[in-house]
């Protein structure tokens, strides 16, 4: 019984990874496609990366991408990391409210997120730009920070922190030399799902960017009515290298690390 629920187990898995990643294989073999229309596979080219570069609309619209959702995940780690741990050593009047509250971001419809920050735009006579898509992906990334580094602080062992300060070790220096370390890999890893989130964007940057302002979401979805070019081919394909490299070397680092932080304690 137990085999056969292995088997079950297993080939569910394996028909939910397929359904994941056959897609993404896809979009890499068509990089190299001939053809422009990227449905029909006609040889192998490696064009579309030349021309790539040379492509200065989707070059800027990449750049602005990075852009936002870099600054977005510096405020957003930042603001999560400390909002998780108020609400994991504190107690105080509202802390349930509080708590309700950034949870509302994650089940929330990003059209309510966007709606509400163009009316509030519109009421201050803002322009629209780049900036002002960054409060929303702020909005809506803070809580995944919050919620990934809550689930890292509920292993903590506070005792490390009451052994550094017997030590002579004052808030500051309990901080950064023992609590920081330890809840680094939950730091890193909500500040990699709050950039790939902000990436990915599509509703919020429509909604909040001015005119002549794009990010890559925004720019592809203007050329589906006539069709996508190759070149977003070999820009995802790009993209994916480069995110498997990051998550990778991230995740060889934060093992190191544990593997160190362990090996002092």
């Amino acid at each position: 019984m137990r085999a056969r629920t292995k088997k079950i187990l297993f080939s569910f898995s394996l028909l939910v990874f397929l359904f994941f990643y056959i897609p993404i294989l896809f979009v890499i073999i068509f990089s190299f496609n001939d053809s422009k229309l990227g449905t029909v596979w006609t040889g192998f080219t490696l064009e579309w990366y030349g021309s790539l570069f040379k492509n200065s609309q989707l070059i800027g619209a990449t750049l602005n991408s990075l852009y936002i959702a870099v600054i977005t995940t510096i405020i957003a780690t930042i603001l999560g990391t400390l909002a998780a741990l108020a609400l994991h050593r504190y107690t105080f009047i509202g802390k349930k409210s509080v708590e309700f509250l950034f949870y509302i971001p994650v089940v929330i419809p990003d059209i309510v997120v966007a709606v509400a920050l163009l009316a509030i735009y519109g009421l201050l006579n803002m322009s629209l730009g780049l900036n002002t898509a960054i409060p929303g992906h702020v909005a809506i990334t803070i809580s995944y920070v919050m919620l990934v580094v809550l689930a890292r602080l509920s292993s903590f062992d506070s005792s490390l922190e009451e052994a550094a300060k017997d030590l002579g070790a004052n808030e500051w220096q309990t901080f950064w030399r023992v609590t920081f370390p330890l809840i680094f890999p939950g730091i890193m890893a909500g500040a990699l799902l709050a950039f790939t989130i902000s990436l990915d964007e599509f509703v919020i940057s429509f909604f909040t960017l001015g005119p002549g302002s794009n990010t890559l979401p925004v720019l592809v979805y203007s050329m589906v009515r006539l069709g996508v070019s190759p070149e977003v081919n070999a820009l995802s394909t790009i993209i994916i290298l480069l995110m498997v490299i990051v998550v990778v070397v991230v995740g060889l680092r934060m093992r190191k690390g544990e593997n160190l932080n362990e090996k002092k304690l």
